[in-house]
Order: C-alpha cells, then sequence, then structure tokens
C-alpha cells in the first residue's frame, strides 16, 4: 500500500492478509472483510480465533482478515515513541494546566514524528485504513464487500461508508462508537450507560453480604473516596510503574469494574480495593491506574486515533464537555483519557467527524451490550432501514466472543441482506 494516499505513487508499506475459503463454494456469495478493533489488534489472529464460532458465515463466503498499518506499531517506530510524554496525565483545573499538558504531548509528538524512518507516523488516521480496505477490494476483484468491524475497528469503518458507500454490500458493526457524532458527544452517551452499570453496582452490594461494602451506601463510600483523593492524592507504588499518586481522576477513569465478570468477582475485587482505598492503601487500583495514565500521553498510541478528530477542540470544550459528564454521572463523570491526550495533537485532523451519506447506503446491522449498544445504535439508526440487536448483558465484541445469537442474526443478515426487526434483543444463554 502507499504510505501517503496523497502520493499513490510514493513509498509503500505491506499488509498481511489471510483467507478462509467458503465452506459451500457451489452457493458462494462473496467475501467478508474482518475489520479488527485494538486499534493495532491483527486482523488475521482475530480470525485464527474465532473461526470455530463463524462457520456459519464461512459457508456462504470467504471469510478475509488483514492487519492493518498500525499493528505491530511498536516495532515499527522508534523507542521515543513509547515514551509518555508527561511524567502523569492529569484533568487540568485551569487553562494554564491545560495548555502545559497540551504543549508537552505535541512536543513529544513532533519528536516521535521526527525520529521516525518508516514513514508510517502522521499516516495511522482512519481514511489511510479505509483506502488500504478499497485496495484489499479491489485486489479480491469483488465488485461490492461485506464487512464485519468492531470496537475501534468501526472508525476506518465509518470512513468506508463515507468515501466509498458504492462498493458496501452490507456491513454488521459490533461495539463501535459512532465517530461521525464526535467523540465528545459519544463519551457523553457512555456516562449514561456507566452510571446505569455503577447503579447495578450499588444494588448487587447492598443485597450481597460479600460485598466488602455491604451495609453502607456503597455510592456515597465512592464519590467520598474520589473527592478525597482528588483532594490529597493517595500515595501507591507498582513493580512494573514506579510511585504514582492516585487521584480522583484516575480512580474514576480506571477504576470502576463496569463488568460484574463470572460470578460477579470483578465486582467484589472492585468493592475490596475501594474499601482498603479509602484507608489509604490503593494497590487495588495502582498498576491499572498508573499504567493506563502513561499509556495515553505516549505519542504511539495517540498516533493510531488523534487525527481521527479524537481531542477537545480548546479549553471551553473540555470545560463545558467535563461539565455535562459531571451532571450526567455524578459517580464517573469528568473529562476524558483519551481525548486530553489528543488535546495536544499538533498534526492535521485528517478524518474530522462529519456525517455519512444520506443516500447510497444498503441497511446496515448494529450489535451491542450495555457499554456500547448506544454507541452502536446511535450510528446505524442513522442509516434507513437498519437495525441494531441489543446483547441484554455485559460484553464487547459480541461476535469474537462467541455469543451465539448476535452471531446468527450477523449470518443471516449477510446472506440475505436484511436486518432483524427494530428492537430484536439477545438474552444470556440465547
Amino acid at each position: 500500500m502507499p504510505l501517503d494516499w496523497a502520493h499513490p505513487n510514493g513509498r509503500t508499506t505491506t499488509l498481511r492478509l489471510a483467507r478462509l475459503p467458503a465452506t459451500d463454494p457451489a452457493h458462494r456469495i462473496g467475501s467478508v472483510l474482518h475489520i479488527p478493533g485494538g486499534p493495532g489488534n491483527s486482523g488475521i489472529e482475530d480470525i485464527k480465533l474465532a473461526a470455530g464460532d463463524l462457520a456459519g458465515i464461512r459457508e456462504r463466503f470467504d471469510l478475509v482478515a488483514y492487519d492493518p498499518r498500525n499493528t505491530g506499531l511498536a516495532a515499527k517506530l522508534p523507542e521515543s515513541c513509547a515514551q509518555p510524554a508527561v511524567p502523569a496525565l492529569i484533568e487540568p483545573r485551569d487553562r494554564a494546566e491545560y495548555d502545559a499538558q497540551a504543549g508537552a504531548i505535541a512536543a513529544a509528538i513532533r519528536r516521535c514524528r521526527a525520529e521516525d524512518r518508516s514513514g508510517l507516523y502522521g499516516r495511522l488516521d482512519s481514511v489511510s485504513v479505509a483506502r488500504d480496505m478499497e485496495a484489499i477490494r479491489v485486489a479480491l476483484g469483488e465488485r461490492r464487500l461485506s464487512f464485519m468491524a468492531e470496537s475501534a475497528g468501526g472508525v476506518p469503518a465509518e470512513a468506508y461508508l463515507r468515501l466509498f458507500p458504492e462498493h458496501v454490500r452490507a456491513m454488521y458493526l459490533d461495539g463501535v462508537i459512532n465517530q461521525p457524532a464526535g467523540w465528545a458527544n459519544q463519551h457523553l452517551l457512555a456516562y449514561r450507560d456507566l452510571e446505569r452499570m455503577f447503579g447495578r453496582f450499588t444494588a448487587w452490594c447492598a443485597e450481597t453480604a460479600a460485598c466488602a461494602l455491604h451495609g453502607e451506601d456503597a455510592g456515597k463510600v465512592w464519590r467520598d473516596l474520589t473527592a478525597r483523593a482528588d483532594r490529597t492524592p493517595i500515595p501507591v507504588t507498582s513493580e512494573q510503574f514506579g510511585r504514582g499518586k492516585l487521584t480522583g481522576s484516575y480512580l474514576r477513569w480506571f477504576g470502576f469494574a463496569a463488568d460484574p465478570g463470572p460470578g460477579n468477582s470483578r465486582w467484589l475485587t472492585f468493592a475490596e480495593a475501594v474499601d482498603k482505598a479509602r484507608h489509604g492503601d490503593g494497590s487495588g487500583f495502582t498498576d491499572a491506574a498508573l499504567g493506563n495514565a502513561r499509556v495515553w500521553t505516549m505519542p504511539l498510541i495517540l498516533g493510531m486515533t488523534c487525527a481521527d478528530d479524537r481531542g477537545y477542540d480548546g479549553y471551553e470544550e473540555y470545560v463545558r464537555v467535563r461539565r455535562e459528564a459531571r451532571r450526567i454521572s455524578p459517580n464517573l463523570g469528568g473529562a476524558m483519557f483519551d481525548q486530553l491526550g489528543c488535546a495536544g495533537w499538533p498534526l492535521p485532523v485528517a478524518n474530522p467527524s462529519r456525517p455519512l451519506p444520506a443516500r447510497g447506503l444498503p441497511p446496515l446491522l448494529g450489535a451491542g451490550a450495555w457499554g456500547d449498544f448506544a454507541w452502536t445504535d446511535s450510528l446505524v439508526r442513522r442509516v434507513p432501514g437498519s437495525a441494531t440487536v441489543q446483547y441484554e448483558g455485559p460484553g464487547h465484541v459480541l461476535y469474537l466472543s462467541g455469543n451465539r445469537c448476535a452471531i446468527g442474526h450477523a449470518t443471516r443478515y449477510l446472506t440475505d441482506l436484511t436486518p432483524p426487526p427494530p428492537g430484536t434483543v439477545c438474552l444470556p444463554g440465547d
């Protein structure tokens, strides 16, 4: 593929592809291209793991997988690109802190790009990935291609819908964000769902003697803890990340386990960590908080998403969105770490948030669980005739996790191009 699609005869990069041929070639319809998430996941590894669950799709389709240009990026970029731009990501209290953090991240990104010899940095946006996908379609010889996109793979899928609507036969979108509506808008949707899930946790804790906060107002304990950590961060030490401090922002960003886990094991662990943290022991949150706070200031990570219009437009938008998030979600709301990282993006926004075409797209099928249904549905319902299947349970990326109900709907849709009726629901155990 061209490194830079604006100069198709210039330097190139190579993508790995794999194909599982249709098992009923006499009735083969065409190819389905799997678009992996991450960003940076290997589509080939995804399909290796999920091939057994996707046997129904393979009857009538070749299943094609690829590793996008951002797969294995750490091996392609200089070491400096994987260094945090600031010692600790913060939720700024004023314009001076906002500008200082954004400036430090911008300087690290410029340094990474200057030292990059691969030519990839600055060309990892989803428009470039969508153009790679179009080149794959041409190489396959398919006039119109079918797609299965998951999680962060939804952003290049949406760019493809905008750029090449005439080449889309069908598209199944599983747990994707609605980038055309804007990241801030989508985060506010997510906070509504997070607040509902936090309510499920507190109700469970009130009914469960094994919960470390049982017999107390678990929500108040959590709010008191995060408010106190905002004023006086909790000192912690990680074997992997060294010394640091748990702020209220870190706890709200990286602390709550929205998925209860098998036997509510994650909620049991979360409640125990909260109980310890209010007594000064933040060890239950340390690695996740310090690790994620470093990752989201690394140019390597930011280079895969910031050019997709992920940052705040400026300090005023940051303040407005943070205020609205706190109103929607008193327990977890605030600024978002990914948008704070991308607030320092100094390069062009190659993939601005823009609506999908009003005409020319086929009906789409979406699917989502508790935490991502609202995102996916907000995108899919903009296309006439489309539908989103709701899984009434936790989870993310239903078809790669082997959810038989969602896979069945996806298989029928890809085969006959008819989405299920609006309001279709999958229940645990279906």
